[in-house]
């Protein structure tokens, strides 16, 4: 079966963007002092894809101004607006949880959610998430939008991999086994 792979950035304060729903903090900061050998590689990532989650402000803001990038993908896009449509896009406007777990279903590549909090609350919430891929920047932002909403349930994770570089922690962690 597909893995479902929640993999975003977040400050060290827990924000995954400023309060504009900016992201340009999402930087290294030129230090290599404390790198690991192992390095997580972003780009394998996305080769280990087909198909990524989001909402529209995300595809407005990441799909929309890098055409190029994710012509390989199909992407899902939760919305109830209509928005600018390109050939690998499906816009899902109901219980996009129900429409990824069919999805898990068939053959393919794992799929990325994308993000951000709000449209990753309810596959939190149902404990839908096989792997959490966290990058932690070194940046204290003081306020902006959060992953989680709050009233979540407990669920305990197993860290399967930590690396750094350039001063950023990435820390991948699997769902536990009940």
């Amino acid at each position: 079966m597909r893995k479902l792979i929640l993999n975003l950035a977040i400050s060290l304060d827990g924000f995954i963007s400023d309060e504009h729903g900016g992201f340009d903090w999402i930087v290294g900061h030129g230090d290599t002092k404390n790198d690991t050998s192992d390095v997580f590689d972003f780009a394998e990532f996305l080769d280990s894809i087909d198909t990524i989650v989001m909402g529209s402000k995300a595809y407005e803001d990441v799909v929309l101004t890098n055409l190029d990038t994710y012509d390989d993908k199909k992407i899902l896009v939760a919305t109830t607006r209509a928005l600018e449509k390109r050939d690998n896009v499906e816009f899902i406007q109901g219980d996009v949880c129900k429409v990824v777990l069919a999805l898990k279903e068939k053959e393919g590549k794992d799929i990325w959610l994308y993000g951000g909090g709000i449209l990753a609350e309810p596959f939190v919430n149902a404990n839908l998430v096989d792997e959490y891929i966290i990058g932690i920047i070194p940046t204290i932002l003081g306020r902006g939008r959060t992953l989680f909403k709050g009233d979540n349930p407990k669920i305990d994770l197993h860290l399967d991999r930590a690396t750094v570089t350039d001063g950023i922690s990435m820390l991948v962690y699997s769902r536990k086994s009940s």
